[in-house]
């Protein structure tokens, strides 16, 4: 059966993408608040006087949940192209959620410890496949905007959980700020079970191309690939395809990338308060300047990643990384004005949390969909590493007494590091090129795209 193209200006989708790219967005939502709440619950972690932990423990047990999620997001990554989008969303959310109550409730810090550990597997399913979905359901022009708009939500999620922190932690404690985690399980899920659909590509991919074409039909996307003719070779699988060739450079650099993006966005919103109490500001200010960072990500991404689909996400990633390292060398000069630290965290939001945005569509618009999330889950899972080591590695530099400077100017290596990654991203096959330029459905530089399993950028 075959359906109207929806390219064609007389056909008007039946129902609006928009729906798909917002409930990725809740889920998101909920990833940022559990990243963003344990940075502001550290110091009350540290006062717990029946634990006892010190900076080290606290950074270590930190850093249990992002282990799981390097598992969960390259294992789930993996599966989200196997078994489909829709199914690993909603399972993830929701042992997410469970978990986070079981976490709230742990007696011990070493059952703290290993229900943040599942608790990251779970939650490391999660941001490929919302990716995946949100750039699929996407306008070839408007991939990276709508992406950015989505991962917006992570920064929503640290902005509600630093105003929830600065109005209840007082009075609920860290037991209670966690466990407001577990929210998704009856406010997300529900709407993802009634609302998500699956993606076409995964459906096309499974044989089941009628199914597929009424969603591009319904939704008004980009027509699928023509129906590949099997021949006796061996089909290639999605590992093989990534970690060979041209391609096995290019997913170095981008995981060497996402290293050094989840470094400064774990790193900084992690130990951010901490940073600011020891520099002499009080706690609530110092929950003010996380919520800065969050807010100052939220703002900036949505601009850049405008300019990302317009000219491109390598040059707009690469500037957010540098802006967020100079922004951190100055911070630690010390010399700033109130009003000036403000603006400098607010930079800082952008170019740690909105430049791990940015990594994330670019590597989102350079593969296919039939590589897309298994692509985003070995980056995002091997990214992984940074927030391990610099969610522990924090607790050393705090406990360590080095000065304001270090404190704050460490972090910028990381920044110069993603600075030349970025750039060092293979171009393939062609001059680097916005989407935007190749948005006519049908040309044979689309289908040549498609068919090589990689977006150029």
């Amino acid at each position: 059966m075959a359906f109207p193209s929806p390219a064609s200006p007389s056909v008007r989708p039946r129902k609006s993408a928009a729906l798909v790219i917002f409930l990725c967005f809740l889920a998101i939502v909920f990833d940022g608040y559990d990243l963003v709440v344990y940075g502001a619950i550290v110091p009350k972690l540290l006062a717990y006087e029946p634990w006892g932990l010190t900076p080290v423990q606290t950074g270590a047990i930190g850093s249990y949940a992002l282990a799981g999620m390097f598992i969960g997001a390259i294992l789930i990554g993996y599966l989200t192209d196997v078994i489909g989008r829709r199914k690993i969303m909603m399972v993830s959310i929701a042992s997410f959620s469970l978990l986070m109550l079981l976490t709230a409730w742990a007696p011990t810090p070493e059952l703290f410890g290993l229900f943040r550990f599942l608790a990251g597997l779970g939650l490391g399913g999660v941001i490929p496949t919302a990716i995946a979905l949100t750039v699929e359901f996407s306008k070839l022009n408007r991939r990276n905007f709508n992406n950015a708009l989505m991962f917006s939500g992570y920064a929503v999620g640290g902005i509600l959980a630093a105003l929830l922190s600065l109005a209840f932690l007082p009075s609920l404690g860290f037991q209670g700020m966690l466990a407001l985690g577990g929210i998704p399980l009856v406010a997300v899920v529900p709407l993802l079970f009634k609302f998500l659909p699956e993606s076409p590509a995964y459906l096309a991919a499974k044989g089941e191309r009628v199914r597929a074409e009424q969603l591009v039909a319904d939704y008004g996307l980009e027509p699928l690939p023509p129906v590949r003719v099997k021949t006796d070779a061996p089909e290639t699988g999605r590992f093989r395809t990534l970690l060979s060739g041209r391609l096995l450079g290019a997913m170095v650099l981008f995981c060497l990338a996402g290293i050094c993006g989840q470094t400064l966005v774990y790193g900084l919103n992690t130990w951010l308060p901490q940073l600011m109490v020891i520099a002499k500001y009080s706690l609530a200010s110092s929950l003010t300047f996380l919520l800065t960072v969050n807010i100052g990500a939220v703002v900036g991404v949505l601009v850049s990643s405008r300019l990302a689909d317009r000219f491109g996400p390598r040059p707009v990633t690469a500037t957010a990384f540098a802006s967020s390292g100079i922004a951190l060398v100055l911070m630690g000069t010390g010399i700033m004005p109130l009003p000036a630290m403000y603006l400098l965290v607010a930079v800082v939001g952008f170019g740690s949390v909105g430049a791990q945005i940015l990594v994330n569509g670019f590597v989102a618009t350079y593969f296919s969909g039939a590589t897309r999330a298994t692509a985003l889950g070995i980056t995002l899972g091997i990214g992984r590493i940074g927030a391990v080591l610099a969610i522990s590695g924090g607790g050393v530099l705090v406990a360590a007494s080095l000065g304001n400077f270090i404190n704050f100017s460490v972090w910028a290596i990381a920044a110069a590091i993603g600075v030349v990654a970025v750039l060092s991203v293979p171009r393939l096959a062609a001059p680097e090129v916005p989407d935007s330029t190749n948005s006519t459905v049908g040309t044979g530089k689309t289908a040549a795209r498609a068919s090589n399993d990689v977006f150029i950028h």
